[in-house]
């Protein structure tokens, strides 16, 4: 009781602390972390049609090409909920900034080994591989961030590093117009898809000030500190102790269930807009097809950026939940919406930002929600539980666009592909039936036992 009256005093006491340069620091290392992380998830999601259709043939039909592509997103997704898990437990025990620097090193590192892959197979295992670094990355850098600034503006700090992924998106995007997936020969005999895998090896250099500047945070170090000495009660980053505490488990449940939805919407549905342009785009030049799709995106990302900021606003100025409610009903809306009245380069322009707007908002949601849900012991395997453990639950969804299509097709039902989307985009009623059950945490410290 000694130790977590410790951790809940310096929690109120960081509610009037002021704020230093070296909390900008933190926001903007652990933000950068972030963003680069959402780069090269960028860079996969328009790279992976040219990629596959490399390795698989030219001979090899569309429809085969978007199961590969199926397969190669849901092997990342299963690799970030791994990598969320293993490092979110890695975070709580081994410290927030060197789990930062391992997971950058290896996101990094395999996004460039992508861009050597022979076969569909390796392609795949590379992406799983890159997935264990971009799902350790969030709860490393959102836990670090929650533990290191001032309460009173942990809520606009969080909101901040998620709302800068999108410009980490957005640059993914813009690279994408300069170097074209599809081109061939782009650089002596190495085709565009391969030099942008190339690219995603540059955000390894950010280790270097992740180390140099960055220090664990003071709750961190004393709820450590406790475990060691054997005052604490209870261990730290224990996934056992998360479900054994019917605080925490129900707490982890709801997460679970906030996650869902989202994740779903977005890798399911929202991040095959480059496939959506591809289907409305059909019969036009690949070289066209390319800047479409990376105009596209990008201002999907500039609507995600801002969705995330609103959501931000809400929720430090009204409420949590209040901001995930309209979140999800946006998302319910304006996907289904933007699926099925696509047809257009201008119709790409101006409702991808719609649907990235809303989509996008919600993960904002889950940067400022989540560390604000558990303990300072179980914060990084709480956070990486809710994160990333649904994607295992969110993996088979990308090739479930596909089943569905493929079936709808055989129904005879046309535009399979579009209807297939509007009906995953139930998913969002999800996280809409979890709020009833949601905390409210707007005003409140970081909880301690």
């Amino acid at each position: 009781m000694q130790g977590a009256s410790q951790l809940a005093q310096t929690a109120s006491s960081s509610q009037q602390e002021r704020i230093t340069l070296y909390h900008w620091l933190v926001v903007i290392i652990a933000s950068a972390g972030w963003l680069f992380d959402c780069m090269d998830q960028r860079l996969f999601v328009l790279a992976r049609e040219s990629a596959l259709r490399e390795l698989l043939g030219p001979e090899t039909a569309s429809e085969v090409i978007k199961q590969y592509i199926g397969y190669a997103t849901t092997s990342m997704i299963l690799g970030w909920a791994t990598g969320g898990i293993f490092f979110g437990m890695l975070s709580d025990k081994w410290g927030r900034v060197k789990t930062m620097v391992t997971t950058l090193l290896v996101y990094s590192g395999f996004t460039g080994l992508c861009g050597l892959a022979q076969s569909w197979v390796d392609f795949t295992i590379y992406r799983f591989l890159v997935g264990l670094g971009v799902g350790g990355m969030f709860g490393a850098a959102t836990t670090l961030v929650a533990e290191s600034v001032p309460g009173r503006v942990r809520a606009v700090a969080l909101g901040a590093l998620q709302a800068l992924s999108a410009v980490g998106n957005m640059m993914g995007s813009l690279i994408s117009l300069w170097i074209q997936p599809g081109a061939e020969n782009f650089w002596g005999n190495w085709s565009g898809w391969r030099i942008l895998f190339f690219v995603g090896i540059l955000p390894s250099l950010l280790a270097a000030p992740i180390l140099l500047v960055l220090r664990e945070p003071e709750a961190w170090k004393r709820a450590k500190e406790l475990a060691r000495s054997g005052q604490a009660q209870r261990q730290v980053g224990s996934l056992k102790d998360l479900f054994g505490h019917p605080r925490w488990r129900r707490h982890a449940i709801i997460g679970l269930l906030l996650g869902v939805s989202g994740m779903v919407g977005l890798w399911g549905i929202g991040f095959f807009s480059p496939e959506l342009i591809s289907t409305a785009l059909k019969g036009a030049p690949q070289h066209a097809v390319d800047t479409v799709r990376g105009w596209g995106t990008f201002f999907q990302d500039l609507g995600a950026f801002v969705g995330m900021t609103a959501f931000t606003v809400v929720a430090a100025w009204l409420s949590r939940r209040l901001a995930f409610l309209l979140a999800f009903l946006l998302c319910l809306v304006t996907t289904a919406y933007v699926f099925l009245n696509l047809r257009t380069a201008t119709d790409a322009y101006w409702m991808l930002p719609m649907m990235g707007f809303a989509q996008l908002a919600v993960f904002a949601g889950y940067s400022i929600y989540f560390p604000e849900i558990f303990p300072t012991r179980l914060r990084g395997t709480g956070v990486g539980f809710c994160y990333n453990t649904v994607r295992y639950l969110a993996a088979p969804a990308p090739m479930l666009l596909g089943q569905l299509s493929v079936l709808l097709s055989q129904q005879a039902v046309a535009e399979p592909f579009r209807m297939a989307a509007v009906i995953m985009c139930s998913v969002y009623l999800i996280g809409m039936v979890a709020l009833i059950w949601a905390p409210e945490t707007k005003g409140r410290p970081l909880p301690e036992e």
